[in-house]
């Protein structure tokens, strides 16, 4: 049987017609559209469900809806408890380092004003993150952001981070420069995707340059960067977040001359109370590590 007309049965019963029901549901439908498939439902079962005029339901028609009527007749309650659920919850997507030192003092705040929300995070580069995003397994990505954005996706912007290249303490790289003059770079680049947007904004400053040097390690954490630097697999682009360490063995190389990158968050779906408070703790955060950068 189809579902569909099913509940398109269910209205009818329920409602006492076919015009009252066409009121009654919850999408837009004509009706000559519900008498059509109420036929075909009649049709496939071998039974007349209903007489017309005046509207009865025949003991066939009976039997059926009071089979079905606690399922669709209880689906307003199943919503609005999934509903309640998903208000108090944050499903969350970013990067190691933002989800390290940023998050937990973040969420603490938000604990204080929704005490037993549920927690989900994802440890994601900006693919995966646009992707659990579409998916609508996540509420926020934390990401890099780019001036085009996908239909139905909010952005906002948040901090304005450099980009910075970690070598191994004992290599004899000193600054970008020794690179540059090299008529090919012999280092390994360790980087994500190529298409990640970090990767592809390097590459954009490379091209202004008239410079070639290509993925040679691809990652997709900024966690496995820093380890196959600090084993000495190659070179690692990294972005320069705000109180950013590096791991024991790794020296940071600036790029004072490469534009930066925009970090922010994008969303798609309705804020919840809890994701809107959220989004403005988000926010706060923001603007003291840019005044703490400024200062």
């Amino acid at each position: 049987m189809n579902v569909h007309h099913l509940e398109l049965f269910y209205y009818v019963a329920r409602s006492g017609g076919i015009a009252a029901a066409v009121r009654a549901i919850p999408y837009g439908i004509q009706q000559p559209a519900v008498s059509a498939q109420i036929a075909r439902l009649e049709e496939e079962l071998g039974v007349k469900l209903f007489q017309r005029r005046p509207f009865l339901l025949t003991p066939s028609g009976a039997e059926l809806y009071e089979f079905i009527r606690p399922f669709f007749g209880g689906l307003d309650a199943v919503e609005k408890n999934l509903r309640a659920t998903a208000d108090f919850q944050l499903r969350i997507a970013a990067p190691s380092i933002v989800l390290q030192d940023y998050m937990p003092d973040l969420l603490q705040r938000i604990r204080g004003k929704f005490p037993n929300f549920r927690l989900h995070l994802h440890e994601a580069a900006r693919l995966e993150a646009e992707r659990l995003l579409e998916a609508q397994e996540i509420d926020f990505a934390i990401t890099l952001i780019e001036q085009k954005t996908r239909p139905g996706v909010r952005v906002r912007s948040l901090l304005q981070l450099p980009l910075m290249l970690l070598v191994p303490k004992r290599s004899k790289i000193k600054e970008a420069g020794q690179l540059w003059e090299q008529d090919k770079i012999e280092e390994t680049l360790i980087t994500f995707q190529e298409e990640d947007a970090v990767q592809l904004h390097f590459q954009h400053e490379l091209q202004k340059r008239q410079i070639d040097w290509f993925c040679g390690i691809e990652v997709n954490s900024a966690t496995l960067i820093e380890c196959f630097v600090a084993a000495g697999y190659g070179i690692g682009l990294a972005v320069a977040a705000p109180g950013f360490r590096p791991k024991a063995g790794i020296r940071v190389i600036p790029l004072p001359d490469f534009q930066p990158v925009n970090i922010g968050v994008i969303w798609s779906a309705r804020l919840s109370p809890i994701a809107q408070h959220f989004l403005a703790e988000l926010e706060t955060e923001a603007k003291k590590l840019n005044a703490s950068a400024g200062g």
